[in-house]
């Protein structure tokens, strides 16, 4: 695979809306719309926002209001997220909601779904949700398409969404995968840190996938974080604030906000801390442009995915500003 074909591979970006320490949410919520303007102008194809709720490292907490601020700020780029966690949520209101943004923003809104539950006992619990009902997912999807297409049984009409095409999108990782293929829709699947698993996932989702009103073939996505700067070792503290914030999440139970570079380079960590911050430092694509051009061909040539969802997210908001440019420069050199 050569570096043309990684530029006819569209590359979108999906933002979590990271907060910082020391800056109130928020600034991460205005930094995400910031953001979505400085996609649109590098040419990137997408633009997703995500949800999390009682996180205090993460501010985006309602993704369809999010992508209406996203939208309104830019005027060509799609804009959905990634994903609406479809168990936290009545059917019929996420249909409501999408079809309000794309009534809005015809043409340009993405409706990414996922199957996950509230962080937290206490935050199941305020969304009066459990883990079970992740179980239900695959029914709840083809509840809200149907009120899109109006075949609910119910009688009620979803207005404005009824009639409305909003393409779908099924984040997926295992029996996600699988729901994804079997209601034809296309599938976002991460991380590039677990390559093999990635690949079965891919496999298991082109093998099973029927076609669909929404797909006629499989489209896959892959997501996934990529760092570019003028060396591999700025390539690497562009990571260092999510990894320790992920670190700090499976040893204390709560997922921080992020901390510079180099306050957290000279802490002294537990082992079990220093073990989970490798480990969550690892197995990313980061380096010098040159590098990470070699690296994407790899992936897009194992994968054969039809697009790339980037998901970075640093402290240090100029230098990661820095890492999409350079990546655009890389996939979209034209633009």
């Amino acid at each position: 695979m050569s570096s043309t074909a990684i530029a006819r591979t569209p590359f979108s970006v999906l933002d979590r809306s990271r907060a910082r320490e020391g800056h109130p949410p928020a600034g991460a919520l205005r930094d995400t719309v910031a953001l979505a303007r400085e996609a649109e102008a590098l040419g990137y194809h997408r633009f997703w926002v995500s949800e999390h709720h009682g996180v205090p490292g993460v501010a985006g907490s309602a993704p369809t209001v999010l992508a209406a601020a996203v939208a309104s700020a830019t005027r060509t780029i799609r804009v959905g997220t990634g994903g609406v966690m479809l168990p936290n949520h009545q059917s019929l209101v996420v249909a409501e909601q999408f079809g309000v943004l794309e009534s809005l923003f015809p043409g340009r809104i993405d409706m990414g779904l996922g199957r996950s539950v509230g962080f937290t006992d206490g935050v199941r619990r305020a969304l009066g949700r459990d883990k079970e009902d992740a179980g239900d997912f695959a029914a709840q999807l083809g509840e809200l398409l149907g009120w899109f297409a109006g075949t609910s049984p119910t009688g009620v009409r979803a207005r404005p969404a009824e009639g409305l095409r909003v393409p779908p999108f099924v984040l997926a990782m295992g029996e996600g995968a699988r729901i994804a293929a079997r209601a034809g829709l296309p599938m976002v699947i991460g991380d590039l840190r677990g390559r093999d698993k990635l690949l079965r996932g891919v496999d298991q989702y082109r093998s099973l996938f029927r076609p669909s009103p929404w797909a006629s073939e499989p489209y896959v996505v892959i997501s996934g974080t990529v760092a570019v700067a003028g060396s591999e070792e700025e390539a690497r503290r562009l990571l260092v604030p999510e990894a320790w914030s992920m670190a700090y999440s499976r040893t204390h139970g709560t997922f921080p906000p992020l901390a510079p570079a180099e306050e957290i380079e000279a802490r002294r960590m537990t082992a079990k801390e220093r073990g989970f911050y490798e480990a969550s430092l690892a197995g990313h694509i980061a380096g010098t442009g040159e590098q990470v051009a070699h690296e994407l061909e790899t992936v897009l040539k194992e994968t054969g995915a039809d697009e790339v969802l980037v998901t970075t997210s640093s402290y240090d908001r100029t230098a990661l500003l820095d890492s999409f440019r350079r990546l655009a420069a890389l996939v979209a050199p034209g633009r």
